[in-house]
């Protein structure tokens, strides 16, 4: 299971893991009082990209587009391959510190997530399968 939700929020027992996925720390609150298990920075948007966007909802889609972009990257396709694992396991919350609950970085890694744990598993190549041709006899009778 895997919801979102902020960081001002009061954290509960039924949030199950919290992780912060933030680049920066949210404003004013205290280690104790955000409660997170986990802090990913690195799969929080880049600080560019962080800056270009502003929160400003006539950006989301194009700022939706360039971060998933950056999430493409393996080191990001590992951090979140791990949450999808957890989230099979238990509940994990993504928590961000955003006032928009609509449009933020909790969202697109969120979506990015669950596209990920339906994708069927990788196809290990086994032995190769292909016979080799039985060779022609170049006696002649």
């Amino acid at each position: 299971m895997l919801t979102i939700k902020r960081a001002y929020e009061s954290a509960i027992t039924q949030d199950g893991v919290r992780v912060l996925v933030d680049r920066l720390w949210p404003r004013g609150l205290t280690k104790e009082a955000a409660r997170v298990d986990q802090w990913l920075r690195d799969l929080g948007p880049s600080d560019a990209l962080r800056k270009w966007f502003g929160h400003d909802p006539a950006k989301w889609v194009e700022f939706r587009r360039r971060y998933e972009k950056e999430l493409a990257a393996p080191d990001k396709q590992e951090l979140l391959r791990q949450l999808a694992t957890q989230a099979r396991k238990s509940k994990v919350t993504l928590v961000y510190s955003a006032h928009d609950e609509e449009h933020n970085q909790a969202v697109v890694l969120r979506d990015a997530i669950l596209k990920l744990s339906k994708r069927p598993a990788p196809a290990t190549r086994g032995p190769s399968t292909v016979r080799a041709k039985p060779e022609v006899s170049q006696r002649r009778r």
